[in-house]
């Protein structure tokens, strides 16, 4: 719930499109070349995410900014601790 709750704050703010995929072949909606293609900022909630993303999509990355949150998964959707671990983090980020 992490993913989905970084790409609603994001997409909250003015000037920022979001959107969230994942990494694992059970995700309801696994990241894509097209997703890669689409992003300026890919962020990760854990440095292993990192590594598998750069498994998966290596040279794609190249001109990305790419970026390990740092966030464990303990969180439900929106929860309000999630909400304030991520913004901070997503503002320095995106510089906002």
């Amino acid at each position: 719930m992490r993913s989905p709750t970084a790409a609603d704050i994001a997409a909250s703010w003015a000037g920022v499109e979001a959107d969230f995929a994942g990494l694992s072949r059970d995700a309801d909606e696994r990241i894509s070349v097209e997703h890669i293609a689409w992003a300026d900022v890919i962020a990760v909630m854990e440095k292993r995410q990192r590594s598998k993303l750069a498994g998966q999509f290596g040279n794609l990355l190249a001109h990305k900014k790419v970026a390990v949150l740092g966030v464990p998964d303990n969180y439900g959707y929106m929860e309000p601790a999630l909400v304030e671990v991520l913004e901070p983090k997503q503002r320095h980020l995106l510089r906002l």
